[in-house]
């Protein structure tokens, strides 16, 4: 059903490594034998074509994912449910958004809830081992140990199979902590029978580690906007699977040497406590005497039930407070936390902090009227800050040009609303105020394709940009236009 990116970054990573050895461009002539035993045309692979199977393989996921949910055992409804709620809980789950058209802890049958969980790490899984093996292919630094990019190059497999068993394991160690928990306080404080316990913990724990969002309450998690076992935990698997699996490999190596960190790990643990503490203390004021939200609640709790919706912002769609009831100052100030998002080769989505960062310090640069941008003892690359100015354009674009079309259709629905739902599927959020079940089913398709653009955009194009570059044949004349 998913894609396997290791024969597709194998083939990839042998020809780059042979053009790094020899000084050569990679070469196009490959044994016959050699193509026997590559049915896919991988020495052939241009990053269009890279793109495109990626894309493919997602779509074909989708349409899989919607197949299943469309049959009858999968649903409440009489003789199963309709082609665009299948494909938007589809979409929403293997995206990784959260974003739902209907309840799915009474909508789904224990069957499609079991796609639905299924889809969620298939996809969060899925995209965090791709752009990882990326980071290894292209010989950068992306958190990664030089050791272990030396293993990739001297062996054929081996160095791949290392990086996603890790990855595997990682991710398995954190769901099940998770879940442990999670079961115990299910359990031991709620009184769930023993499987009901273990089923609930077990998707939670999964749904906020891939930073999904979705639950099996009505009510998300509002239920529990007192309980700091359940949402700290929650909140927990929301920052680890944001950090990214750079980050934690890198952590788990050298977390008492910062000086061997590479820019990629400086910039993520730098970005992600300013981002919590700020978002905590943003909503904590404006929220605060709202009665709706935070009003009426002991100060301990509204602190926590803060602090949680702002990690959620991150790119996690549960919600302990009801968003629909929120300041529209809040809802903006969330949507540029949903915009940023979480840390690369992750779970999370968004921009990703490292892509604001590096914007953030090339503005300082300019500020001070320097030349080259030092970020954090290091010296930024020129071509990171064209592939950072790219990606916000395009995710701007992307935003605004939805944000349109859902007005264009439902004429009823302010700016601030449309806006909101409109960056919480394109940064793969999951947050709602409540007008995504009620809008028209044009502009539900134009959300599937944020979340379908949002998950895929930046990998696609990082991908192309990185593999794509060819040396210039001249140069035009260079003129400075006015700026400002």
């Amino acid at each position: 059903m998913y894609f396997d990116p290791v024969p597709i970054t194998e083939a990839l990573r042998q020809a780059a490594i042979r053009a790094r050895t020899h000084g050569s461009r990679i070469p196009r002539a490959v044994p016959l034998s050699r193509r026997r035993r590559d049915p896919l045309h991988l020495h052939e692979l241009t990053p269009a074509r890279s793109a495109r199977i990626i894309v493919t393989a997602f779509l074909m996921a989708v349409l899989t994912g919607t197949a299943l949910l469309m049959l009858p055992p999968a649903t409440t409804a009489p003789g199963g449910t309709d082609v665009l709620t299948a494909a938007f809980t589809a979409t929403s789950a293997l995206c990784v958004t959260g974003l739902v058209t209907v309840d799915t802890a009474t909508y789904w049958t224990p069957f499609g809830q079991v796609v639905v969980i299924c889809l969620i790490q298939v996809g969060g899984l899925g995209v965090m081992t791709f752009t990882t093996m990326l980071g290894i292919l292209l010989a950068r630094k992306f958190g990664l140990s030089s050791r272990l990019l030396a293993n990739a190059e001297t062996k054929s497999r081996g160095g791949a199979r290392k990086v996603v068993a890790r990855i595997v394991a990682t991710t398995a160690v954190i769901e099940s902590i998770a879940a442990l928990i999670l079961f115990l306080r299910f359990w031991g404080h709620y009184h769930y029978p023993p499987g009901t316990a273990l089923a609930h913990a077990g998707f939670h724990a999964v749904s906020a580690f891939n930073n999904a969002g979705f639950a099996l309450y009505t009510l998300n998690v509002m239920d529990f906007a007192g309980d700091a076992w359940i949402l700290l935990t929650l909140a927990a698997c929301v920052i680890l699977g944001g950090l990214g699996f750079p980050v934690l490999y890198e952590l788990r190596r050298h977390i008492r040497v910062p000086r061997r960190w590479s820019m990629n790990t400086r910039l993520v643990l730098l970005a992600t406590p300013a981002l919590l503490a700020g978002g905590t203390l943003f909503l904590l004021v404006l929220e605060w005497n709202n009665p709706g939200t935070l009003g009426g609640q002991p100060p301990a709790v509204k602190l926590l039930n803060a602090f949680f919706q702002s990690t959620i912002s991150r790119t996690a769609g549960f919600n302990s407070i009801d968003i629909g009831h929120m300041h529209p100052v809040s809802w903006l100030g969330m949507d540029i936390l949903m915009f940023i998002g979480g840390g690369p080769a992750g779970t999370a989505g968004g921009l990703k902090v490292t892509t604001f960062g590096v914007l953030f310090f090339v503005a300082l640069t300019e500020i001070r009227g320097g030349a080259a941008v030092p970020v954090l003892g290091k010296q930024l690359s020129r071509s990171v800050q064209r592939e950072a100015i790219t990606v916000v354009v395009l995710a701007t674009v992307a935003v605004i040009g939805g944000t349109m079309l859902i007005m264009l259709t439902d004429t009823g629905l302010g700016l601030d609303r449309v806006l909101f739902e409109s960056v919480s599927a394109f940064a793969t959020v999951g947050l709602s105020t409540g007008i995504t079940p009620t809008l028209a089913p044009f502009a539900q398709w134009v959300l599937i394709a944020l979340m379908f653009t949002g998950r895929l955009g930046p990998v696609t194009v990082a991908a192309a940009i990185a593999f794509g570059r060819r040396p210039p044949r001249y140069e035009l004349p260079k003129e400075r236009p006015l700026i400002g």
